[in-house]
């Protein structure tokens, strides 16, 4: 291997790929057989303004971990905003099933905290059903998944089965906002997975910045922007870059 090509393998950093593009095909197989049926299904049957009820109510649920991660961020302003957002949409929006805050909705997860507190990337990995999720991303979900007080409040009351329909109405509601997206870039796509794999990294790492500009060379004018900036949207083929 010349240097040339020793550079792009580093920075494409994916020396799983064989078994990665294997569990990337179990996923759209997934997708196209339950997932995306499913989420056609929920948009043809629930009004648009059901549907941003359920999707408010669990960015609702999601407040007390994002509001958690920002404080380890150390961002006490985004802090704030996502206290002031979840306090007055679960009191004045009965729950959370309406966003009433007037106040713009951010997500943030573990694996952006470790992101920001200096850790790798590490070698890109695809998770079966949870989609592109790099090394300091599969722990960002396991970090989550303790750090979210719902889920002890869930197991608390003996409903740890409430867990997995949150984790479903997240994905169907998220793949029912990108059909139409997702379907072009497959069809536009010469190698999907690689597409896929490209589009990911840059949604994170715009994600990681929070939405600032990259400090050097600007990052290329390609969105996959996704409705949902919840973990649990990953749980698609093509989940969120």
């Amino acid at each position: 291997m010349d240097d040339e090509a020793r550079k792009e393998a580093a920075a494409i950093n994916d020396p799983l790929e064989p078994m990665n593009r294997f569990v990337f095909e179990f996923n759209r197989a997934f997708d196209m057989a339950l997932l995306k049926p499913l989420a056609e299904g929920y948009r043809a049957v629930i009004p648009e303004a059901g549907r941003n009820m359920v999707r408010d109510f669990l960015d609702n649920l999601k407040a007390p971990l994002v509001f958690t991660n920002d404080v380890l961020q150390g961002e006490p302003e985004r802090a704030g905003e996502t206290m002031g957002r979840f306090a007055i949409n679960t009191v004045a929006g009965v729950g959370g099933l309406f966003d009433v805050s007037g106040i713009d909705h951010h997500g943030e997860d573990f694996g952006q905290t470790l992101a920001v507190w200096g850790a790798p990337e590490g070698p890109y990995l695809v998770l079966p059903f949870f989609g592109p999720s790099p090394v300091r991303d599969t722990i960002g979900l396991v970090g989550d998944f303790y750090l979210d007080p719902i889920n002890h409040y869930l197991e608390n009351v003996d409903r740890t089965d409430l867990r997995w329909v949150r984790l479903g109405a997240r994905a169907i509601d998220t793949r029912s906002r990108n059909i139409e997206t997702l379907d072009e870039i497959e069809r536009s796509a010469i190698d999907l997975y690689a597409t896929v794999r490209s589009l990911y990294r840059q949604r994170r790492n715009d994600e990681i910045r929070n939405g600032n500009p990259a400090p050097t060379v600007p990052m290329p004018e390609i969105s996959f922007d996704l409705d949902d900036d919840d973990n649990a949207g990953k749980m698609t083929f093509l989940k969120s870059e």
